[in-house]
């Protein structure tokens, strides 16, 4: 009996030995927290384990702590890089990875002072450096955020969503009032939004803010230009700022202002002087300037003979000093040859049945080339 009893009990003795098999661990685990060069989590990042005997490839993504873990990883050594982008960022080579948990950080900022250490560089180099790649980067955020505002406030424009393109602009000057283009699209909205207005002193407002506007995004322009070396480009630009600015004057009933900032867009931008001195025209034309504004079109003329517009308003100001002889109307010399030349020009523009009425109504007739039948050479 007492043999029967020892042998049950090492039955059972043997049965709890084999019931509870015990697993052995054959995997590691990584973990570590991202930082970027201000200190700040870097987010949205992947950090890739590379095995350097099998090159099997583990990637792990950083939550919004810039931490990141990752159970499973074999045994064996890594290449550790960090990615941003499709970027690499930094990598460590090397890493040895067992069954215990490993910690890697990378420390965008550390590295770069201890890369700077090796190769020389002093702690006090070291932080101008430093800082200025934050003010860099800084700017490339700015920029990136204003382009994002313009591009929105481009859309809304376009669509004649004036009210929204100027607050989505004004909260583009508060994050950067330095920014010529900024105040100078913001001059545009205003203005442009300025004859929907049924109330006249609110168009009067917008006309002046947009005048306001426009003043500061050349004030700012012509800064830059004097720290830099002038191109033919940045003279367009500003020459762009003084013919919207000459408009907005204009449409404010300050002819003589507007005439200055149209002469000075001319002057900046010589290329493109015939449409500017045509602006300039049309401005003295509808606030009655007669003889300024032949002399403004005549300079448009001078600056591209085939601007066909500009004889067309050219005689349309001649006329206005035609007199009356009897019931003959009498036009000043150069009236007929205006009208003649934009329809040689423009034989079926906008302007030709208007500019042939004209003629007719000096008794003068119609003499281009256009349509007339080339005498055959014998």
């Amino acid at each position: 009996m007492k043999q029967k009893v020892a042998v049950l009990m090492l039955f059972a003795l043997a049965t709890a030995l084999f019931t509870t098999p015990a697993f052995t661990q054959t995997t590691g685990t990584v973990k570590g927290v991202c930082k970027d060069l201000e200190g700040k989590p870097i987010t949205g990042a992947v950090v890739q384990l590379t095995s350097q005997e099998t090159g099997r490839k583990y990637e792990i993504k950083t939550n919004n702590n810039g931490e990141y873990f990752s159970l499973g990883i074999s045994p064996g050594k890594y290449t550790v890089a960090l990615l941003k982008d499709g970027k690499e960022l930094f990598h460590y080579g090397n890493v040895p990875v067992g069954l215990d948990e490993v910690t890697i950080d990378f420390d965008l900022k550390k590295e770069q002072a201890q890369g700077a250490q090796q190769q020389g560089v002093s702690p006090e180099q070291q932080k101008k450096i430093q800082e200025q790649q934050e003010k860099a980067a800084k700017e490339t955020n700015t920029v990136k955020a204003l382009n994002e505002k313009l591009a929105a406030a481009t859309q809304a424009s376009t669509a004649g969503d004036y009210e929204t393109a100027i607050k989505v602009l004004t909260e583009a000057t508060q994050t950067d009032a330095t920014r010529d283009l900024l105040w100078f699209k913001l001059a545009d909205a205003y203005r442009a939004s300025a004859p929907k207005q049924t109330d006249l002193a609110e168009r009067t407002k917008r006309l002046e803010t947009a005048i306001s506007d426009y003043q500061k995004a050349i004030d700012l322009k012509q800064k830059a230009m004097e720290a830099a070396p002038k191109t033919q480009d940045a003279n367009k630009q500003l020459a762009a700022y003084y013919n919207n600015l000459g408009d907005a004057y204009a449409r404010a009933g300050k002819g003589e202002e507007a005439t200055k900032a149209l002469s000075q867009a001319a002057q900046l931008d010589p290329p493109n002087a015939a449409m500017y001195y045509f602006n300039l025209g049309a401005v003295l034309t509808n606030v009655g300037k007669v003889d300024d504004a032949i002399a403004a079109f005549d300079k448009a003329i001078a600056a591209d003979p085939n601007r066909a517009d500009a004889y067309y308003f050219k005689g349309v100001n001649l006329m206005g000093k035609a007199t009356l002889k009897g019931d003959k109307m009498v036009a000043p010399d150069g009236t007929s040859e205006a009208f003649n030349k934009y329809l040689d020009l423009q034989p079926t523009g906008q302007f030709a049945e208007p500019a042939k009425q004209m003629l007719a109504s000096i008794g003068a007739t119609v003499e281009t080339s256009f349509g007339k039948k080339k005498s055959s050479k014998k």
